[in-house]
């Protein structure tokens, strides 16, 4: 007989005896509703003092495509032709139908954010009851953790991808579990749709389209499903691709593209045994990151997936969907390193962590799973796997930022990368993994805690919930304030006199941000660029630069223009042909 300690916790996963009442039958979905409506509420005051876009340019580039499909002018779009997308612009574009100032529009799009976003509630809840039967409370609460995940709740306030792509995830891996464990033409297809989603959203879902494909042959190679069965699944996918491939056609030049496509660069960032090296530093650190911000759960999870694919104990839909799941992080790891290195062609960031987040979500669910399925020894071991994870990743950043400091370089944070870290490490300015780690197997301990007393599990629950909450006030108010206030101009371009059908133009010369934000309050056409001279023959109104006393101080009485007025300690200034 087992000893006390071994015995499995089964009260924290035996599924929910019959309710005596029905009105009970409603209590969770109930609960649901609630949370889901109270989730939009708080991502929407999370976001009330960002009326412009402040994570340039990316907000713009989606924001431009976005008005162009709703009819509207276009724009710039930093995006290039190999990897452009208009999934998310064409969810967002229903926010500039009509005549709307873009402050009302920038909130609506928040709004289609927030509520996007805070799907991801109900999505976490059928993947805990799902694939470890936890029982209600405990799937709630781990799915209310989930759900305040910062590095999801973070992009509801802008118009960034990343707001809707964690929720979709977490769909698309529990299609995933039901299409494994009851094949049929509906489930292949919404899996399918869900893959296509994602290609149509972004580039990463490159990295998933190609898992999808393997899956699907897999799965045919085994006799799991039919040829009817392949098709079902890939054809959604194709349908969207070329959903994506119509819309940019009949964008036409509306949005014309400043990006470059990958090329040689991509390559070579990777040629040599030094680009192998750096490369692999920057997927370690996006896979620690993941560890700390889900405050260990997700070397718990990855412990776990691997020991269910070498030796399987819940079925083959648990053990295929988390072998999916770990291929897609280690690829879309892998993939964002290798381009973003050979796009930049500087120094990798210290992190960038923008392109794993979407799976954080995910992986604190198993890892929640795994700390209530499993018996105290195996919750002991994966949590020693997840605090040598912690410790071997946070010694290879450590190194890694040593020896670049070695060669006169220093490694930035990638923009609005990794926010939820800083504040959990205190690192305002430099990437800190010795704090990170020690943040990490405090969690671990937590964890510790919760899988050797039942009772615990729920109050460190919310614990976590708690730190969450705390930690988006954090990043509210020391990241999120100062980004307005520096990316705002004031006054508005209204409050100025520019008016509605006045041919508007900018100059390189105005501070890329500012440029962007006075733009973007002209709602009735694309405001092009020009350099910092004489300003095109068919522009009426200017924004160039005002810096009194500055040899680039703009004169544009010397070209036939009146001041309307600006700013001059934000280096700005409209001026009208007269």
């Amino acid at each position: 007989m087992a000893s006390g300690s071994d015995v499995i916790e089964r009260p924290a996963t035996v599924p929910d005896t019959p309710d005596r009442m029905p009105a009970r039958r409603w209590l969770v979905p109930a609960l649901l509703v609630v949370g889901w409506a109270l989730g939009v509420a708080w991502r929407m005051w999370l976001s009330r003092h960002i009326v412009l876009p402040i994570a340039h340019t990316d907000e713009d580039s989606y924001l431009n495509t976005a008005r162009a499909l709703a009819g509207g002018p276009g724009g710039f779009s930093s995006e290039n032709e190999l990897l452009r997308r208009v999934g998310y612009p064409m969810l967002i574009s229903p926010a500039f139908l009509g005549e709307r100032d873009f402050a009302d529009s920038y909130r609506l799009v928040q709004l289609i954010n927030a509520m996007v976003n805070s799907a991801l509630l109900p999505l976490a809840y059928l993947l805990g009851r799902r694939l470890f039967t936890l029982r209600r409370s405990t799937a709630l609460l781990g799915a209310v953790v989930a759900a305040t995940l910062p590095a999801t709740v973070f992009y509801a306030g802008v118009a960034m991808i990343d707001a809707v792509l964690a929720p979709l995830v977490v769909a698309w891996l529990l299609a995933v579990h039901r299409w494994i464990s009851r094949p049929g033409p509906l489930a292949a297809v919404t899996v399918g749709l869900l893959v296509g989603g994602f290609h149509l959203l972004h580039s990463r879902g490159l990295v998933i389209v190609a898992v999808h494909a393997g899956l699907v042959l897999l799965l045919f190679v085994r006799r799991r499903i039919t040829p009817a069965g392949v098709l079902a699944a890939l054809l959604p996918v194709l349908a969207l691709a070329l959903v994506n491939e119509a819309a940019i056609r009949h964008l036409g030049d509306t949005v014309y593209l400043l990006g470059n496509n990958p090329g040689g660069g991509t390559f070579a960032a990777v040629a040599s045994a030094h680009g192998v090296v750096r490369a692999s530093a920057a997927v370690t650190t996006q896979l620690w990151y993941l560890v700390v911000i889900t405050f260990g759960l997700a070397g718990v999870a990855w412990a776990a997936a691997v020991r269910e694919l070498w030796r399987p104990q819940r079925g083959d839909a648990v053990r295929w969907t988390m072998g999916v799941a770990l291929v897609v992080t280690v690829g879309v790891a892998a993939g964002a390193s290798v381009i973003l290195a050979g796009v930049t062609g500087k120094p990798l960031d210290a992190i960038y962590g923008r392109y794993v987040q979407m799976l954080a979500p995910f992986w604190l669910l198993i890892g929640v799973g795994v700390l209530c399925a499993a018996e105290r020894r195996v919750v002991l071991r994966r949590l020693a796997v997840a605090a040598a994870l912690l410790v071997a990743g946070g010694a290879v950043i450590a190194a890694r930022l040593a020896y670049v400091a070695g060669q006169g370089h220093s490694l930035r944070y990638g923009g609005f990368s990794a926010p939820d870290l800083m504040v959990l490490t205190g690192g305002w300015r430099e990437l800190r993994p010795v704090v990170g780690t020690l943040v990490g197997l405090a969690g671990c301990l937590l964890l510790l805690a919760a899988g050797w007393a039942p009772r615990l599990r729920l109050p460190i629950l919310g614990v976590l919930v708690a730190v969450n909450l705390v930690t988006m006030q954090v990043i509210e108010h020391r990241i999120v304030r100062p980004f307005v206030a520096s990316a705002t101009p004031t006054p508005q371009v209204a409050d100025l006199g520019v008016r509605p059908g006045e041919r508007v133009w900018a100059s390189t010369g105005v501070p890329y941000i500012l440029r962007f934000n006075l733009s973007h309050q002209v709602t009735w056409a694309d405001v092009r660029w020009f350099g910092e001279g004489r300003p095109p023959a068919a522009a009426q109104v200017v924004f160039v630069r005002w810096a009194p006393g500055q040899p680039d101080d703009w004169d544009g009485a010397a070209y036939g223009f009146v001041r309307l007025g600006g700013n001059p300690e934000q280096r700005w200034a409209a001026w009208r042909r007269s």
